[in-house]
């Protein structure tokens, strides 16, 4: 398969975020079909086959006579499936500060995956948050609707990042669980870093979810290099959280050991309760292309038909 590799410090200035996440789910599609990754869906089709004894009145006599099989025009309705997208757009995302780089990755991952979706004829629905809803459409599957997603993607990305603005990623959670009326897979786009909330509260949240119903996919986005392998160089550092305003000096090289350690349990722990809760995690490192996001993705996909 092709490596979907994208240089983050150029996504905030793309014009046009619709063009660019076409290119890549082409581009991965077609990856798909020279792997060996066979069983997935990757043949996208505005018909479905006819079953017999239904109205013939949707029924499309052009591709019958160039296949002899009856086909069925598909109308927005019959919908496979409905997805909600839930983007963390608190302060943390906004890391590395030069070029936003998880909220860069989230963004591009969510638009290419709304752009599967669309393809699927499958529902899709953007809510952005970060101590409260930021923005929310509702579930559809037009094309119209997809154009209205990527705007708002693309949009969020050239906003100024926001001063020291909060997560309440549980909060969030709860009130999507109670929003949604029907099952859905609901995809969350999150570092998950809170200084309010214990994951104790964040997987009480996803616990609600599931117990709704509802199918969840978890990407949990890193800058690994600093953030989990707190690579610094050795002089003296003035940290400040992206969320809290607070400020703290150290010597990377005094602590790198501790702050490792604690990142790692947080990451096995994590691991842990989405295994108990049967949450699909996905762990993203912004170094990494996101062919592993679309991937991802697509397996959950195929499990929720």
């Amino acid at each position: 398969m092709s490596r979907l590799n994208v240089d983050l410090d150029s996504v905030r200035n793309i014009q046009n975020l619709e063009f660019l996440a076409k290119r890549l789910v082409e581009g991965f599609i077609t990856g798909l079909h020279k792997s060996p990754y066979h069983g997935f869906s990757v043949e996208f089709s505005e018909h479905r086959l006819y079953n017999t004894g239904e109205s013939t009145r949707h029924m499309d006599w052009k591709v019958y006579a160039r296949t002899e099989k009856l086909f069925v025009k598909r109308y927005e309705e019959e919908t496979n499936l409905r997805c909600q997208l839930l983007l963390d757009v608190s302060g943390s995302m906004y890391y590395p500060t030069h070029n936003y780089g998880k909220l860069a990755y989230a963004v591009l991952s969510a638009a290419a995956i709304a752009t599967l979706l669309q393809k699927q004829r499958d529902a899709v629905g953007l809510t952005t948050f970060s101590d409260q809803i930021e923005s929310q459409t509702p579930i559809k599957s037009t094309g119209a609707h997809l154009h209205t997603i990527l705007l708002a993607l693309q949009q969020q990305l050239q906003k100024p990042a926001p001063p020291q603005k909060e997560t309440r990623v549980a909060s969030m959670l709860h009130h999507i669980a109670q929003q949604l009326p029907k099952r859905s897979l609901v995809i969350l786009f999150s570092d998950l870093l809170s200084q309010y909330e214990q994951l104790d509260e964040i997987f009480l949240a996803l616990q609600h979810l599931r117990h709704q119903q509802h199918e969840v996919l978890l990407f949990h986005f890193t800058h690994a290099e600093t953030e989990e392998e707190f690579k610094f160089p050795d002089k003296p550092f003035m940290f400040q959280g992206l969320e809290n305003g607070e400020k703290i000096k150290v010597q990377p090289a005094e602590i790198r050991e501790e702050y490792v350690k604690a990142m790692q349990q947080f990451k096995n722990e994590l691991k842990l309760r989405c295994g108990q809760y049967r949450i699909d995690l996905v762990s993203v490192d912004l170094r990494e292309p996101i062919d592993k996001v679309l991937q991802a993705y697509l397996i959950k996909r195929q499990k929720v038909r």
